[in-house]
């Protein structure tokens, strides 16, 4: 039962990476055809339709790999396999009703979670399910926890504190006072990221440590180091969101300071990860290698970006702009998407070696980084020529900026869907291979 609905988790993830990615397109052409499913499914509909797709693509399909990690690779026994049971259905149902929900335009949440605000209930009861499941299962089972535990342990906490705080809006406290509302609400939504960013950079490490056959990965000082670093990003590198609201200038100059380590301590351990690796090492796990790097490479490109971001000045000019969208979706698809991805990847190995072609796999591979890179420079693109239209005092009315933006739009365009054709290709055959495992027809994990 442990390993079907670990594997269930991650063919969710998947089915919502790949629709998500597909209502991401149909975005995308609405910038050249505004009419496009306008009088079907507009806009409003779309975005959260794309936007709650990939975050459900994070968030199951790391639950997905820590419930399997923990109970098939670690060999610990799962506290409640019947709570894994219930966690899992509970999200499928609630999966449904958000879809009815937007589907029928039954909405009233806000960024992210723009559903029924009702359904974050049963959402967070599911967070409460997976804490008890996870801190049950390991705690005094086992001793000097390696540090990708401690980052799973404390995203699931922080995850089900944050959720709850992105709904403080609905209490008339935070609602009838605009400024509080707005604070709270990007606090909230960059605390909420940074809790999923713990479940996949803990997933990272911990692949790194098999990859490798190293534990004392997860025990150096400088791992831990990374942990606290990236612990307080989390509570306080929220900040820099609200850079634009009259908030204290301690916490804009704590923010500031904060947002520009987090990342550089990640790329120094994955770098010098990837140069103590063997050939061996690297052969053995092949794709998960790769993505990994690839990851590593994004974070750089991301750190960039918000090194610039995080400047006041700069983040005045850039915020609303498609510099924020594409700052989003390098670190949502180029990092997030990567290391989730390597995760897929070295469980299929586990389950059976040499299942899916290897040449293949790394056309795609290539396929996918080079058509987001491409797709994240064209959105980079757009953004400047933004600010220097919003910069002009003498600016002509929108439409004239959309059009003088019309060749940005069509590469933006065609690199979302040749973007979104190499994720059928990686993802597809995935779900092909892990299906057969949910229903037991293949044979048991290979040591």
């Amino acid at each position: 039962m442990q390993k079907k609905y670990s594997l269930l988790f991650l063919i969710g993830g998947l089915v919502s990476l790949l629709f998500g990615a597909l209502i991401g397109v149909l975005i995308a052409l609405i910038y050249i055809f505004p009419d496009f499913l306008k009088e079907f499914l507009p806009f409003n509909q779309l975005r959260p339709l794309h936007t709650t797709s990939v975050v459900s693509w994070i968030i199951l399909s790391a639950v997905g790999g820590i419930y399997f990690y923990i109970s098939k690779v670690e060999k610990v026994k799962i506290f409640s396999p019947k709570l894994m049971k219930i966690h899992f259905v509970l999200y499928a149902v609630v999966g449904l009703l958000i879809l009815f929900s937007i589907f029928s335009n039954n909405l009233g949440g806000r960024e992210y979670m723009e559903f029924y605000p009702l359904l974050i209930l049963p959402i967070l009861f599911g967070w409460i399910l997976f804490g008890i499941n996870f801190y049950k299962s390991l705690l005094g089972k086992v001793k000097e926890w390696p540090l990708y535990y401690w980052m799973w342990g404390v995203g699931i906490v922080f995850m089900i504190f944050h959720l709850s705080e992105a709904n403080f809006w609905v209490m008339d406290y935070f609602r009838r006072d605009y400024i509080k509302d707005m604070t709270v609400q990007w606090k909230s939504y960059g605390a909420f990221v940074g809790s999923w960013n713990m479940l996949v950079y803990g997933t990272a490490l911990y692949l790194m440590t098999k990859i490798k056959d190293d534990v004392n990965l997860a025990h150096g000082k400088t791992t831990f180091f990374f942990f606290f670093l990236g612990l307080t990003n989390l509570m306080f590198g929220w900040a820099h969101h609200t850079y634009i609201l009259p908030t204290l200038p301690w916490v804009r100059y704590l923010a500031y300071a904060v947002s520009m380590t987090e990342w550089i301590i990640f790329i120094k351990i994955v770098y010098s990860w990837s140069k103590s690796l063997t050939k061996k090492d690297k052969q053995k796990h092949t794709m998960a290698y790769l993505y990994i790097m690839a990851s590593d490479l994004w974070v750089f490109l991301n750190l960039v970006m918000a090194l610039f971001m995080s400047i006041p000045v700069f983040n005045y000019f850039s915020h609303g702009t498609h510099i924020t969208v594409a700052h989003s979706m390098g670190t949502t698809i180029g990092i997030n998407t990567c290391v989730l991805l390597a995760s897929v990847s070295f469980i299929l190995s586990k389950l059976k070696k040499g299942t899916i072609n290897l040449k293949l796999n790394k056309f795609s591979f290539y396929f996918f980084n080079s058509s987001l890179f491409v797709f994240w420079v064209a959105l980079i693109a757009m953004g400047v020529k933004k600010s220097i239209w919003q910069l002009n005092k003498e600016s002509q009315v929108f439409s004239q900026l959309q059009e003088e933006s019309h060749v940005f739009y069509i590469v933006f365009i065609v690199a979302g869907s040749f973007m979104f054709i190499s994720l059928l290709m990686i993802v597809v055959p995935m779900i092909k291979e892990l299906i057969p495992f949910v229903k037991n027809r293949k044979e048991k994990l290979l040591k």
